[in-house]
């Protein structure tokens, strides 16, 4: 997906978080969050929240998670200026817990990563690409599986810093796109996210792609191009043709209800 003019697509370079505060405290457990507007259009380097473990006294009511806002570009603690790396919106699951990049936080700065959908886009041609809206089936939101590390400035000053971990596509996307962000059911947040307990090694069951079914995918306009647009325009159907590749056959028009 596209963060600029020219720039190369990436797997969920693009989502949406358009659920009020009060259902996205609920879903992942947070302490209260400040009302924010609905954002229709996220894009890299941009703040993105995500959730994380925090520890809390024995018999405590308090909640067992905390809102952190963060820039959307991984940068490891170890890197000594950031213009030199390229832009870390996305972590291969499969090799996170190995690279010295996201090593670290793997083991020790899981994250959730709240959306109502993201954006893929499709090769359609040389120099082109269909954009869709993916979002849950059932409606509601869901939880990316994410990483957080917090970089110090030579000046002293810190910022967080993200990722979203993505997999292979399943059998839905994959026409699509070969791969997807990392969903994390409600039933696990609490073993993602704690590194005290649960080491890489065991979560390899939480990073295989989401089941067939769960996501649908809209076709839309090539506005979600640019960061400039941000309305609920973006997410409006358009009409196209299916005429793209998949492993057999053509795109089902059943994965979004064409």
């Amino acid at each position: 997906m596209p963060s600029k003019p020219g720039a190369k697509i990436e797997m969920c370079g693009r989502f949406a978080l358009t659920a009020k505060a009060k259902e996205v405290e609920m879903f992942l457990g947070l302490a209260e969050l400040d009302d924010f507007p609905p954002r229709f259009n996220i894009a890299p380097t941009q703040p993105i929240l995500m959730a994380v473990s925090t520890p809390r006294p024995e018999g405590s009511n308090l909640p067992r998670r905390r809102a952190a806002l963060v820039r959307w570009g991984f940068i490891p603690g170890w890197a000594k200026n950031p213009r030199d790396m390229p832009l870390l919106i996305n972590a291969r699951s499969e090799s996170a817990a190995e690279k010295a990049t996201f090593r670290a936080a793997m083991r020790h700065r899981r994250t959730l990563v709240p959306a109502s959908g993201f954006y893929e886009w499709r090769r359609e041609g040389k120099g082109r690409a269909q954009p869709f809206w993916v979002r849950p089936r059932k409606g509601g939101l869901v939880a990316f599986a994410g990483l957080m590390e917090t970089w110090s400035e030579p000046g002293g000053s810190e910022i967080d810093t993200g990722a979203i971990l993505t997999t292979e596509a399943n059998s839905d996307l994959a026409p699509i796109h070969q791969r997807m962000p990392v969903v994390i059911p409600p039933e696990h947040f609490s073993r993602w996210l704690d590194g005290v307990k649960y080491e890489p090694r065991d979560m390899a069951d939480l990073l295989a792609p989401v089941e067939p079914g769960f996501f649908e995918a809209v076709p839309v306009s090539d506005k979600v191009n640019s960061v400039a647009n941000v309305g609920p325009d973006l997410q409006e159907r358009v009409e196209i043709d299916f005429e793209g590749p998949r492993s057999e056959g053509k795109l089902d028009t059943q994965l979004s209800l064409f």
